[in-house]
């Protein structure tokens, strides 16, 4: 038995060897970052701009690879199953809290199946209307859904995003019935609302800002317990009449479980050095967003906060799981 079980540390020493000596010249090719919305959308810009500077640091290009749908699920499963050495990183949002919650049978575990390595922003959602919506204020679109069930749709980047679950809190806590229409991303989301074919969209600021800039759209709402910086004028949810309405997505950078901790220590470094620099922080915060780095551990707590947070959610709205 004692042979076996040196043997077996032997063997477990040895397969942890090139990941160890990996970590050691880390990184010595480009590195992937998978997201799972739409290109062109909020996790894609997110990406992006902080991939390119961490890059610098780095000494290697950090690829955007788009992977949508199912919320984010397909993404994340790709990442999970990636070989733990580095060079899959997955660009994460609320969703991954909110499909822990919200999916029956996922591919992977939210938390246990990643190694964190440091948030990036936090930021609100908009409910817009065109321009020309006879809705004057979220108050009376309510009013109008609550009267007439399930006439009233929303569209979203998908099932099972953050901003699904946003549209079926508000739904549950107005006491009224909103119509979901999901999309593929954020920009298809939005063409379909300049085009006529839904009422109102949720959506985070960057996609929404420059037709709203444009006059040819109207928020009537932000999700967040304050107003949001960027359009002052614009009241919360709560403000409206629905009290306690909270709902922040946020955004930060995981790797496969597994990953040599070396490797995660210098992806976060990278991280905290790329956040600070003018022209990341101005881009993340034209996107509505609150730039705020963090430690792998502390990242893996609020993970694992909101996924509770969510599961709660979805038992008490009886939001039916997919």
């Amino acid at each position: 038995m004692l042979r076996r079980n040196v043997l077996m540390t032997m063997a477990s020493a040895v397969l942890a060897l090139p990941f160890q000596v990996n970590a050691q010249t880390y990184p010595e090719r480009p590195i992937k970052i998978l997201q799972g919305f739409a290109p062109g959308g909020n996790a894609d810009a997110i990406a992006r701009a902080v991939g390119l500077e961490m890059g610098k640091g780095l000494g290697q290009n950090l690829v955007v690879e788009a992977q949508a749908g199912a919320g984010g699920t397909i993404a994340a499963t790709s990442v999970a199953r990636a070989k733990p050495d580095g060079y899959t990183l997955l660009l994460a949002t609320g969703g991954h809290a909110v499909a822990g919650a919200l999916y029956n049978n996922l591919a992977y575990r939210t938390v246990q199946d990643f190694e964190m390595v440091s948030t990036i922003t936090y930021f609100p959602f908009l409910v817009v209307v065109p321009a020309n919506s006879k809705f004057a204020n979220l108050s009376v679109l309510l009013a109008t859904a609550k009267a007439n069930p399930e006439q009233i749709s929303y569209g979203t980047a998908g099932i099972g995003s953050t901003h699904h679950l946003a549209g079926e809190l508000l739904a549950s806590m107005s006491k009224s019935q909103l119509l979901h229409v999901p999309y593929k991303g954020d920009s298809a989301s939005l063409t379909a609302l300049l085009a006529g074919d839904i009422p109102m969209i949720i959506a985070p600021p960057t996609a929404v800002m420059a037709n709203i800039k444009a006059g040819k759209l109207r928020a009537l709402a932000t999700t967040g317990p304050q107003r949001w910086p960027g359009l002052p004028d614009v009241p919360t949810v709560a403000d409206q009449g629905v009290t306690g309405y909270d709902v922040r997505s946020w955004a930060g950078l995981m790797a496969p479980a597994g990953t040599p901790r070396a490797v995660i220590e210098r992806l976060n470094a990278e991280v905290q050095k790329a956040l600070p620099v003018s022209a990341v922080k101005a881009r993340l915060e034209d996107m509505g967003g609150e730039v705020r780095g963090s430690t792998p551990e502390e990242m893996k707590t609020m993970v694992a906060s909101q996924t509770q947070k969510w599961i709660q959610v979805v038992t008490d709205a009886k939001i039916p799981k997919q």
